[in-house]
């Protein structure tokens, strides 16, 4: 298992972490198999989407306030109880097949590590399975 770090600079944001993750590929030789990517946070996520164009970025995280406000009625006293929603509704974890030593994603696909309560510093996990 391998860890990638990834500080956040606001309260949500989506960055891109495909640069790093490929470049993990590359340094341990993971050839083909497949690519778990996991975020241990319950105030975060992971998602596969489109890098080609940062507007769809902002319409995610748009959306996502309009459906789960930030303010709202809930019993969860921290404060940030829509970010707890917004990391299930999006995921922990996403697999990538990884086929001669290449993420195999769309023409215009990211893998994204989603913030939804930060500024923090994070972490993500990688695991590879050879086939």
């Amino acid at each position: 298992m391998i860890t990638l770090s990834v500080p956040t600079h606001r309260r949500e944001e989506l960055i891109d972490i495909t640069a790093q993750i490929r470049a993990k590929i590359r340094e341990y030789g993971w050839n083909t198999g497949l690519l778990t990517v996991f975020c241990p946070h319950t105030t975060a996520a992971v998602t596969i989407n489109e890098n080609a164009d940062p507007d769809v970025q902002s319409d995610i995280l748009n959306t996502l306030a309009k459906l789960i406000p930030q303010r709202g009625s809930y019993a969860h006293s921290e404060g940030n109880s829509d970010a707890h929603v917004k990391s299930s509704l999006v995921g922990a974890s996403k697999q990538v097949i990884v086929h001669s030593g290449e993420l195999v994603l769309g023409t215009w696909q990211g893998i994204y590590f989603c913030e939804f309560d930060g500024p923090r510093h994070r972490q993500v996990y990688l695991h590879f399975r050879a086939d």
